[in-house]
């Protein structure tokens, strides 16, 4: 019986190693697309104002851009503009209407200027009528229904309350 002979290629000594990095460059570029997917940033920078505490929400949803509107235990604010002063959780009667005590005067006026404003009008957030409230999470709900209230009579129905990250 004759011996089988393992087979051995022909490897010369003094030949160069040459390195195969076709998968790894696959592998690199499907981590890539990976992380790039995974990776989401928001269009819009919402900065609390300093005496404001915003509720907690286990919601990991992405601000659009929208008017920025705070309400604190102290202020009615669109941006930095002060609109109305509160005291006691309610704001003062001179900023109420008469007839209708849920119709936040100032409120109203600054979102109807914003409305006809000839450089704001044509944005999508103010067409569509979108809010971003940031709101003060001891004030109780019948202060914060005003200003909903006001905001929808202005033209503004989609308000999205502003909460921080379940802690």
């Amino acid at each position: 019986m004759s011996r089988r002979r393992r087979y051995e290629p022909n490897i010369k000594k003094n030949s160069t190693f040459t390195l195969n990095i076709t998968s790894m460059t696959d592998m690199f570029t499907i981590m890539l697309v990976f992380l790039l997917q995974t990776y989401s940033t928001s269009d819009v920078q919402i900065i609390p104002e300093n005496n404001l505490r915003l509720p907690t929400s286990a919601s990991m949803t992405n601000a659009t851009e929208a008017i920025k509107l705070s309400i604190s235990g102290e202020a009615l604010k669109i941006d930095q503009t002060k609109l109305a002063d509160i005291k006691n959780a309610d704001f003062l009667p001179q900023d109420l209407e008469d007839k209708d005590t849920n119709f936040i005067k100032p409120l109203f006026q600054e979102l109807d200027k914003i409305a006809k404003s000839e450089t704001e009008k044509d944005k999508a957030h103010v067409k569509e009528g979108r809010i971003l409230l940031q709101a003060d999470k001891d004030l109780p709900y019948a202060t914060l229904r005003k200003v909903m209230y006001t905001a929808s009579m202005a033209g503004f129905p989609q308000l999205k309350l502003v909460t921080m990250v379940g802690e």
